[in-house]
């Protein structure tokens, strides 16, 4: 075992990339596990289908659920109609995160409108960086992975990249990760274009941790020399 986040928490929160339904073999499960590891805390929440914003202020749990898991606890899942989940101020008050990693993406990209719309995105952005700000605590952003072309939520690498460009130039202060750089178009075969397959979600949870853990992410997000 690595001990490279040793002494440091983690809170996890995302969309359907992190939990989605009862499903183990998500980023709840691989990212998680990567990150404990590397001798971390890990607290990760999932909302099936959230947006930053939805993140940031709670939402009802829609049909497809949510999820959360403590540590190394089993995962928790919950279905619709329990109640709002937790926000983010309430989650970071409750753990104490050193640093805060989102993975939200997809559920920004509106992959069947003919144009993006920066604008909502940018304000949905804004509204949870905003908070995250306010905490005090340190934050990654996860940008989308390549997935598939087609599938009933009709992404393309081409709007795939067009929002990773995006979030890129709009996430500050979190450190910016690029998924697209961690395999080719196409390479991580998926469900229905954008949920990965599990060896695709153990590729990205592995990837996404060994750029949390390189020297420039460690110094920008907590300091380390």
């Amino acid at each position: 075992m690595s001990l490279l986040l040793a002494g440091l928490t983690f809170l996890v929160i995302g969309d359907s990339h992190l939990a989605y339904g009862e499903h183990k073999e998500y980023l709840i499960t691989t990212l998680h596990d990567e990150l404990m590891q590397h001798g971390a805390q890990v607290y990760s929440y999932g909302v099936c289908g959230a947006k930053a914003g939805d993140l940031m202020r709670g939402m009802k749990i829609p049909h497809c659920g949510f999820a959360f898991r403590l540590n190394d606890g089993k995962i928790r899942w919950r279905p619709k109609d329990m109640g709002p989940t937790a926000s983010l101020p309430e989650l970071v008050k409750k753990f104490h995160p050193d640093v805060v990693v989102v993975v939200n993406n997809d559920t920004l990209a509106g992959y069947k409108d003919a144009a993006m719309n920066k604008t909502w995105i940018w304000n949905e952005v804004r509204s949870l960086t905003t908070g995250i700000k306010a905490s005090g605590t340190r934050c990654v952003w996860v940008g989308p992975a390549w997935g598939s072309e087609g599938g009933k939520y009709g992404k393309t690498f081409a709007k795939a990249k067009e929002l990773s460009d995006y979030l890129a130039n709009i996430i500050a202060p979190c450190v910016y990760i690029n998924s697209l750089t961690m395999s080719a178009p196409g390479e991580w075969k998926t469900l229905d274009g954008v949920h990965l397959m599990a060896a695709g979600y153990q590729m990205w949870g592995s990837a996404i941790a060994s750029q949390i853990i390189s020297s420039d992410i460690l110094q920008q997000t907590v300091g380390q020399e």
